[in-house]
């Protein structure tokens, strides 16, 4: 029954904390190859296997230093520049959602709008995506390790699970966005990445919260709010909420430009 509970609680933890990140990883991986760059991957992958690198060093540190303690301050800031990544690709991928401009300037696509400081965006994003979880779940692990007498074959079996079960969830959205059409893969990663950062500035603040650096009011706050894993707390939304606002402001702006451009070169001829 031990053995059965190890294998659980091992499943759980990889597969719900590597959840999160894999998604991201996988949802710009499938856009790369969908916009006919599957070329520019690589640095997607290198970005997410230097996290877990770090991720390992970063739990290394807090376990010598720091009696296994994260520090809540330094995730709070990995968080919060994760989500600024996350909202700068989301509004790229908005930009560039229309099929007919994206087929006809792809190969100048390749070489500028998918020149280097795009692709270090995007590796930098998978890096801050992994990093997050990492460290903490090899904390979780270590812990779990220690409670049961060490890595044994139920905790093994259990990562190797998830691992697997992880895969599958990896290539499932490679084989979806290949089969997709072009405008609803760049729609759907571009809201992908903006709930996603959303629901980060709300950890940041969450991470804030625990220091008691900003208050906690969530008197009425609807539990569905918390069940879709966001911080239910009227801070978090308000912020939330004000990020949401300004990200339809600047829709509203975009979509004005065009038609102010034609007003005006109607008025010129």
């Amino acid at each position: 029954m031990a053995d059965g509970s190890t294998f659980v609680q091992a499943f759980t933890i990889l597969f719900r904390e590597g959840l999160e990140a894999l998604l991201v990883v996988a949802a710009l991986a499938a856009f790369l190859r969908r916009a006919g760059a599957a070329e520019r991957i690589r640095p997607i992958y290198a970005g997410a296997g230097l996290a877990i690198l770090a991720s390992l060093a970063m739990a290394w540190v807090f376990e010598a230093f720091f009696d296994g303690n994260h520090n809540d301050l330094i995730e709070a800031g990995v968080i919060l520049v994760a989500a600024g990544l996350m909202f700068t690709m989301s509004g790229w991928l908005f930009l560039r959602q229309d099929p007919a401009a994206w087929k006809a300037e792809i190969n100048r696509m390749a070489e500028r709008a998918m020149g280097a400081g795009t692709v270090l965006s995007l590796a930098g994003i998978a890096f801050l995506a992994v990093f997050r979880e990492g460290a903490e779940t090899v904390l979780f692990l270590h812990a779990l390790a220690r409670t049961v007498g060490g890595f044994d074959a139920s905790l093994l079996g259990g990562l190797a699970v998830a691992a697997l079960a992880l895969a599958v969830v990896f290539v499932a959205m490679q084989w979806l966005a290949l089969r997709l059409p072009l405008r609803p893969v760049f729609l759907l990663t571009s809201a992908f990445l903006f709930v996603m950062g959303l629901r980060m500035v709300g950890a940041a603040i969450q991470e804030f919260q625990e220091q008691v650096l900003v208050p906690v009011h969530n008197d009425g706050v609807p539990e569905f709010v918390t069940d879709l894993g966001f911080n239910g707390s009227w801070e978090a939304l308000g912020v939330q909420g004000a990020i949401v606002l300004c990200a339809l402001v600047w829709l509203v702006v975009r979509r004005q430009r065009p038609v102010a451009g034609v007003a005006r070169r109607q008025v010129s001829a």
